[in-house]
């Protein structure tokens, strides 16, 4: 038997066990995001930041772990954040999904989700929305 998630469900998992240097740059690569803040730490200093910093979708791509281990990628329709602090290195980052509704429409679910992500002080650095789509006889992880 198969069972949907309930509103008000909640999964929490680290996403990021510690945020590297390495994986800053590597991602400003991938994304073609060269800004100073992120890739020359003199140059962040210099804007008054402690060091560099992560991307903000580095940040979105890592928190959106939660949602594809426990949906599946293919089953993700929408994904929206709001970056609310900086991502630092050395820091680890914690998602924490809720269930906000459930809508059943014949064979197909629509759940959608509120995500928290936060640093080792509870320091939330992005809030978020997700929309899954699921066919009522699937297994879910």
């Amino acid at each position: 038997m198969n069972v949907l998630p309930e509103v008000g469900q909640v999964r929490s998992m680290v996403v990021c066990a510690e945020v590297t240097r390495t994986q800053i740059v590597q991602y400003a690569g991938a994304s073609g995001d060269f800004s100073p803040l992120h890739t020359d730490e003199p140059a962040a200093r210099a804007a008054g930041n402690a060091s560099i910093m992560a991307h903000g979708m580095m940040t979105m791509a890592l928190s959106s772990q939660i949602v594809t281990s426990w949906f599946g990628a293919d089953s993700l329709r929408t994904f929206g954040v709001r970056f609310t602090a900086p991502v630092w290195p050395g820091d680890r980052l914690t998602t924490t999904a809720t269930i906000a509704a459930v809508d059943t429409h014949g064979s197909c679910v629509r759940v959608r989700i509120t995500l928290k992500t936060t640093n080792d002080d509870g320091l939330p650095v992005l809030h978020g929305d997700a929309v899954v789509t699921v066919d009522s006889n699937s297994k879910l992880k």
